[in-house]
């Protein structure tokens, strides 16, 4: 007999159901697999629109020189790298501040390095985004690429966001959403064949690739996610669909 506290415990891990602690365990296994062929498979899945994809995000950002910017679920580093030289990390002038999070040490990892490598200050900080390690009203700016659909309890991590922007600030949610109707075959094609196939060549790994096809499929669509960000506070949410909503840039404003 499952009790409603067990119920309540469980989660999606892809089409799976588990136990909530047990996702946060298989999610982390995934990305320190991935870790070192992350960008290489974002290339490879994307065609290399994903770099455009996060200009875009950084473009409508509204930041300018001397802006705080956090970047959760920042991975390998390519957001904070573009926000850096929009705030001016490391200017004698107006300098601004990125801090790159993730929760998986793995991926941290290859993003610390990417900036040390890129000479920028950028400090590193493993974290929970359901836990945010910052206070109230801190950032001009947060945005979180590619990484909403793990997370656990989405509208805890909705909320933390809220609560680390200034009044004005702006919450970014660049995510895979859902794609438009007529191309949805050939996408779920893609997603479930080619994708898992593509992870064995290039990362050795179809099983993680598998479990981010399906991720894809089980985060809230477009109009699903802008109530969500309603929901936690945020006004004026609105989105944009890239590539046929194969992926969307959410953007909303705390009061």
């Amino acid at each position: 007999m499952t009790t409603n506290q067990d119920h309540n415990q469980q989660t999606h891990f892809g089409f799976k159901t588990v136990h909530e602690a047990e996702k946060a365990k298989k999610v982390g296994e995934v990305f320190h697999s991935v870790a070192s062929k992350y960008d290489l498979m974002n290339d490879v899945m994307s065609a290399g629109l994903h770099r455009s994809w996060k200009r875009f995000a950084v473009a409508v950002s509204g930041v300018k020189a001397g802006d705080k910017v956090l970047d959760i679920a920042g991975g390998s580093g390519d957001l904070s790298k573009l926000f850096a030289k929009k705030v001016g990390v490391g200017s004698p002038q107006n300098a601004g501040q990125v801090v790159l999070t993730d929760i998986n040490a793995s991926m941290l990892g290859v993003g610390r390095d990417r900036m040390l490598d890129a000479g920028l200050n950028v400090p590193a900080l493993q974290c929970d985004a359901e836990k945010l390690p910052f206070p109230d009203q801190y950032f001009d700016c947060v945005i979180v690429a590619f990484g909403l659909r793990n997370m656990t309890h989405k509208e805890v991590a909705l909320a933390e966001m809220h609560r680390v922007l200034k009044t004005g600030g702006r919450l970014l949610v660049l995510e895979f959403s859902k794609v438009w109707q007529p191309l949805s075959k050939i996408y779920d094609v893609y997603s479930f064949k080619l994708l898992p196939l593509m992870g064995k060549i290039f990362a050795k790994d179809a099983e993680s690739y598998q479990y981010l096809a399906e991720s894809i499929r089980m985060h809230p669509d477009q109009e699903t996610l802008k109530q969500m960000m309603n929901d936690v506070g945020f006004f004026k949410v609105d989105y944009y669909n890239l590539a046929a909503g194969v992926v969307a840039l959410h953007k909303g404003y705390k009061t």
